[in-house]
């Protein structure tokens, strides 16, 4: 079991329940924003889970019921993302984490309670199993405040839900509740919130009960047969960097942290609705 000392201070909390069932628990501010931080926290992460022997299988959750992951925090130092260096992929860390977490030798699960956009989106489209708590919500606004999304979700949501709603859900940049995203198989299934951590942590038992080299050489089978190649992520992520913080964009990313973007109320709570409405704005959009 992980010690108090040892994740003080940390995002991503390790609870290792056995050797072969790890619960990680995410706890970044008071929405869930992705940093800086977290990228190099979880390149440490991803790193610690390819070498464990004896791991079978990662349950990824939040401390925030209302947040699994918000999104990446726009005023996140910029200079500094600009400036990691590469990982093991030879992309910049933020795809190279999501890349490396797709392909672990140990199953993946995403129990999301409460929002999960943009980054969050992402991170949840790179593991290999996602359960949704009946009020979750997910998507991929960034279209909304003039960007490119940078993880990948284009390559992913392709795959996953196919062309046409995967364009639906980048091009409308819209929030997709739970039910709307199990329909589309942005999601795995829904379960009643009060009763997901039950259920998700019933399944990785039964995971962690399997005979690791079975489960390890029939996912790397299934990702050579599904996952998008490592090429695909390096221009999404150079477009990110190109149109976000545009100046002709700034009127509106202002707009909304003057309606409560990146706090607990206000636009986090429907934004793919307030981006809409901001794009409806005289003198914003």
């Amino acid at each position: 079991m992980s010690t108090e000392s040892e994740t003080v201070a940390r995002q991503f909390v390790v609870d290792e329940v056995s050797p072969s069932y790890w619960r990680v628990t995410f706890s970044n501010g008071p929405v869930n924003l992705l940093d800086p931080d977290s990228v190099e926290q979880l390149a440490e992460l991803i790193t610690r889970i390819e070498e464990s022997p004896t791991l079978t299988v990662v349950v990824f959750d939040s401390a925030n019921p209302e947040f699994f992951m918000a999104h990446w925090d726009f005023q996140a130092d910029q200079a500094r993302v600009a400036a990691m260096p590469p990982g093991p992929t030879g992309l910049h860390p933020y795809v190279d984490n999501l890349i490396r977490l797709s392909k672990v030798p140990a199953v993946t699960i995403s129990s999301i309670r409460g929002r999960a956009r943009g980054g969050g989106s992402e991170f949840v489209l790179a593991t290999d199993i996602r359960f949704a708590g009946d009020r979750a919500t997910l998507g991929q606004f960034e279209v909304g405040v003039g960007a490119v999304p940078g993880g990948g979700p284009m390559a992913r949501l392709a795959r996953l839900v196919g062309r046409g709603r995967a364009a639906e859900i980048l091009l409308g940049g819209d929030d997709i509740p739970a039910d709307l995203a199990e329909r589309y198989g942005y999601v795995n299934r829904v379960l009643p919130d009060a009763g997901l951590a039950g259920f998700v942590d019933a399944f990785a038992r039964r995971i962690a009960g399997f005979d690791k080299e079975a489960i390890v050489s029939t996912k790397a089978l299934l990702d050579v047969a599904s996952l998008p190649p490592d090429e695909e992520f390096g221009p999404g992520l150079a477009a990110f960097f190109r149109t976000a913080g545009r100046p002709e964009n700034a009127a509106r990313v202002r707009h909304l942290f003057e309606n409560g973007l990146q706090t607990p109320a206000g636009v986090e709570q429907d934004l793919g609705r307030a981006v809409g409405d901001v794009a409806q704005r005289p003198g914003v959009a």
